[in-house]
Parts: C-alpha cells; structure tokens; sequence
C-alpha cells in the first residue's frame, strides 16, 4: 500500500499564505499525475491543481493566479503554495497520485488530508 504524506495545513488569516507538501514513497519511480483537490464542508470535492511528470500543470479558475503548484519528482514531492487566501479557501486538502502499477498503468491514490482554516 503506497502512502501519501501531507504536511503544511493550518490556520492563517484572510490574505496570508501557506505552502502544503505531499510527498510520495521515493522509491517509486515515474509517478503519474500529482495534485490538490480540497473538500469544504458540505460540499463536493474538487480539483484545485495538478502537475504532470513533465511539470505541465493545470488549476481550477477560483484559485489561478493566487495558488502554484510545484514537483520534485527526484523526491516525489509535490507542493501547493497558496497566497491572498480567503474564508471560501478554507477544506481539507487531499494530496493524489497516480502510481504506476506492475504493468506501468496509473493506480489512484489518495492522502489523508490536511485541514487548511482561512479566518480572522
């Protein structure tokens, strides 16, 4: 079982920032897509940025311009810096993966979460 470890969640006022880390077993070799995805209360879990193994990336339009996405695949780590954070950024932030399985295919995984608060 591959596990994702997430770390940088927090509580941070409204136009602060906060920089979250996910890092992959190191060992594995040509992981997939990584990416964000965050869950707030109530609602539906949704994608907040991916990168690929080439660093193409991709965001969703609520975030874009304020948030980066950024990989370190030597260390399969990817990170999420978030600045000009808002009451509507606050959700738990889910760290995915695709990792490749023994027949080189991507296999969905998942973090645990990290709690990110936006508030005064």
């Amino acid at each position: 079982q591959v596990q994702l470890v997430e770390s940088g969640g927090g509580l941070v006022q409204p136009g602060g920032s906060l920089k979250l880390s996910c890092a992959a077993p190191e060992n594995i070799r040509n992981v997939y897509d990584m990416a964000w995805y965050r869950r707030a209360s109530g609602k539906r879990r949704e994608m907040v940025a991916v990168i690929g193994r080439g660093g193409t990336t991709r965001y969703a339009t609520s975030v874009k311009g304020r948030f980066t996405i950024s990989r370190d695949n030597a260390k399969n780590t990817i990170y999420l810096q978030m600045n000009s954070l808002t009451p509507e950024d606050t959700a738990v932030y889910l760290c995915y993966a695709g990792i490749p399985d023994r027949h080189q295919l991507p296999t969905d995984y998942w973090g645990q979460g990290t709690q990110v608060s936006v508030s005064s």
